[in-house]
């Protein structure tokens, strides 16, 4: 039992670094309200990392052949747009307004494109908890736990680097999701 709950643990941290990759990336380019947004993300990264698998170990063998040919494209794709998004608005004049809105239904959409796009791993675990017979309940709550804990931190990390380099820094920031999308792609290719 121990021995499981390890795995869990590291599958859980392994899940979770694209998220908090992100939220380091969104600590970097916002301004105003950063423990409202923080939690947004957070909460948002967790709840998804939670509800992939689940959906992987329901739909199990019906779909999978499907989604693994193209899982990679779709959080390849996701990321490439908002990372491009961030990298253009970094050399706009102005800061970018979501970064200094306290609105947390004005980058709704934003942060729903960054939850699927880094929790689509999460939903090939599931498939593979299904394929196994594992249970899914423990698992997909350590998760889910971890990857809220380590994206609230990565995004405070964010803000602490920003400090020193500035709103140039977004542009950065970007360049870490498309890469981030290159490295997924990469590893199912």
């Amino acid at each position: 039992m121990k021995l499981r709950m390890i795995t869990y643990f590291l599958i859980a941290v392994g899940l979770a670094i694209d998220a908090t990759t992100v939220s380091v990336a969104q600590g970097l380019i916002t301004k105003k309200c950063r423990i409202q947004t923080a939690f947004r993300y957070a909460i948002s990264f967790g709840l998804f990392q939670m509800a992939m698998p689940l959906l992987g170990w329901w739909m199990g063998a019906n779909i999978s052949h499907f989604v693994e040919k193209i899982d990679h494209w779709i959080a390849f794709g996701l990321l490439l747009i908002v990372g491009g998004k961030m990298i253009h608005n970094a050399f706009q004049m102005q800061v970018l307004e979501t970064s200094d809105s306290c609105d947390p239904n004005h980058s709704f959409i934003k942060l729903m494109t960054l939850s699927v796009a880094t929790s689509i791993d999460a939903f090939a675990i599931g498939l593979t908890f299904a394929f196994l017979h594992i249970s899914f309940v423990v698992p997909i709550i350590i998760i889910g736990v971890v990857t809220f804990l380590l994206s609230f931190c990565g995004f405070f990390l964010g803000t602490y680097i920003s400090s020193f380099f500035g709103n140039k820094i977004e542009a950065f920031g970007g360049l870490i999701l498309i890469g981030i999308g290159i490295k997924i792609l990469i590893e199912h290719l």
